[in-house]
């Protein structure tokens, strides 16, 4: 296992879309180490996602995990969940407007998300899983998922919400927090 450098917005690596794992592979050497790459580099950089070609990787894999993050204090918890292969679909029209960040881009910014969405993935053993998602943890999926497809946040972002995470903290941070507040972890 190693901590990867997370490749930043502007490489064209992060622009292509990422491929599809053959299920057969999922166990295999090399998917098995990108796994423990993606979830070594998320933790050590406070991430709450991570998709493969963050890390120059084209396999369409993305890990996520909140567990008290000091980047996300107000997301609620995700268990660690590998995803190979996700797919994801809106469940209703309904959207909230977040606040994102991304590990790939030293800017936040307002993206309209889906609030409740099913999503289908292939975990790290095989396993085949079909779980719903709310709110910031939906968005937290669709953030991944788009990586995947080569689309990153500020593609989707107001582009007059884009700030700095200092400046974000000191003009926009509270007015965000109550705007998502039947969202944010208790």
């Amino acid at each position: 296992m190693s901590v990867r450098p997370i490749l930043t917005i502007g490489h064209p690596h992060l622009r292509e879309p990422a491929v599809c794992v053959p299920i057969e592979e999922i166990t295999g050497s090399e998917v098995q180490n990108t796994i423990r790459d993606l979830i070594e580099t998320m933790r050590a950089a406070n991430g709450a996602g991570l998709a493969a070609n963050q890390i120059g990787a084209s396999q369409r894999i993305v890990v996520l995990e909140v567990n008290h993050n000091p980047r996300y204090p107000y997301k609620p918890k995700i268990p660690l969940t590998v995803a190979v292969n996700p797919e994801i679909k809106a469940l209703s029209d309904e959207t909230l407007l977040n606040n994102e960040g991304c590990l790939s881009v030293p800017w936040r910014g307002d993206v309209e998300r889906f609030t409740n969405l099913q999503v289908r993935y292939f975990d790290a053993t095989g396993q085949f899983h079909c779980n719903k998602a709310h709110g910031l943890t939906a968005a937290t999926w669709q953030h991944e998922v788009d990586h995947l497809d080569g689309i990153l946040f500020v593609d989707r972002a107001d582009p007059r919400s884009l700030a700095t995470w200092e400046e974000f903290a000191e003009h926009h941070k509270e007015a965000f927090l109550e705007r998502i507040s039947e969202y944010v972890a208790q």
